[in-house]
């Protein structure tokens, strides 16, 4: 069976999470590689794995219209009828996928932790209401449009130099609007491909300055980014992008370390995913702790120094 990777980037960065999806389509044989307006990426998802690479290089695709990027997908799913697209779960890939399957007459199953093969069929496993049940579902059309959440399937080891047909094909439709430029963001914080989160909760608030320094400390030390519940965000501690929760972000780190952080469930239905939870509380009552494989009974301004001092001298740095 074929299956395609929709590859995203922009602004020249690609979206990690791109490359777990290639790396689930080689388990159901062929993989297809689609790379829109950037011909750098061809070879890197060859070393990632694809098959082969469909590249359209087009002034079209230039900037990110989502008419323009669901048209040229659309047209080559007519052309090249695949089984099955997956890609990673964007804002972006949400809408291509959305407008694709419009124009293809099937469906999007979007946010996705497992997906298992039943003849010509996927079943679907996605978290609903707000990660407290897990619900499987089909598509019964084709192709089967299929977003992935981040960090739900393992990434495929690279291999450099490793080759494979790309193809060029052209864009199709024509843009209905105008790209007359970007703002950037504040804060540019990517929570949902971090493999480490060290969050801060109410905990800080008697010194968030302090605090935060300390949590991005620890942080950085061990290559991850700072996230935050929503109670420090409400008070301008730090900004939104660093909201993890309902109403944030949802996250499945490897590690995520949670200072201050008392646990209340729209705090948790963001990071029950992580593969170990650290809480560090001066309350042993808090919720926090009934996540949590390790947890911390104390002030995080004296726990969170000796923390960066131990890694320190573990990491050599």
């Amino acid at each position: 069976m074929n299956t395609w990777v929709y590859i995203d980037h922009f602004g020249g960065e690609i979206v990690p999470a791109s490359w777990e999806a290639l790396g689930l389509a080689k388990t159901y044989g062929k993989a297809t590689a689609l790379v829109f307006g950037n011909a750098s990426l061809a070879q890197t998802a060859l070393e990632y794995g694809a098959d082969e690479v469909i590249l359209v290089e087009d002034p079209a695709l230039a900037d990110y219209r989502a008419e323009t990027f669901a048209s040229t997908l659309s047209a080559l799913a007519k052309d090249g009828t695949p089984a099955l697209i997956l890609l990673p779960s964007t804002t972006r890939t949400r809408e291509i996928a959305a407008m694709s399957a419009i124009d293809l007459n099937s469906g999007v199953l979007t946010d996705v932790t497992n997906l298992e093969q039943n003849g010509e069929t996927f079943v679907a496993t996605r978290p609903i209401y707000e990660g407290k049940l897990m619900e499987k579902t089909v598509c019964a059309a084709t192709p089967q449009f299929v977003t992935l959440r981040a960090r739900a399937f393992p990434k495929p080891a690279r291999e450099a130099g490793r080759s494979g047909e790309v193809k060029k094909a052209p864009a199709s439709g024509s843009a209905l609007t105008e790209v007359v430029g970007f703002t950037p963001a504040e804060t540019n914080v990517n929570l949902a491909d971090a493999g480490v989160v060290v969050a801060g909760g109410r905990g800080v608030s008697n010194n968030p300055a302090e605090g935060f320094r300390l949590i991005g400390e620890l942080a950085s030390l061990l290559g991850g980014a700072v996230g935050a519940s929503r109670a420090v965000v409400d008070e301008g501690h730090i900004p939104y992008a660093h909201q993890v929760g309902q109403t944030g972000k949802v996250i499945a780190p490897d590690l995520y370390i949670a200072a201050g952080v008392s646990g209340a469930i729209q705090h948790v239905v963001g990071m029950r995913n992580a593969k170990v939870v650290v809480a560090i509380n001066k309350d042993a009552e808090a919720p926090i702790f009934g996540v949590s494989r390790y947890g911390v009974v104390g002030d995080l301004f004296s726990i969170l120094p000796a923390l960066s001092a131990a890694f320190r001298k573990r990491l050599g740095k």
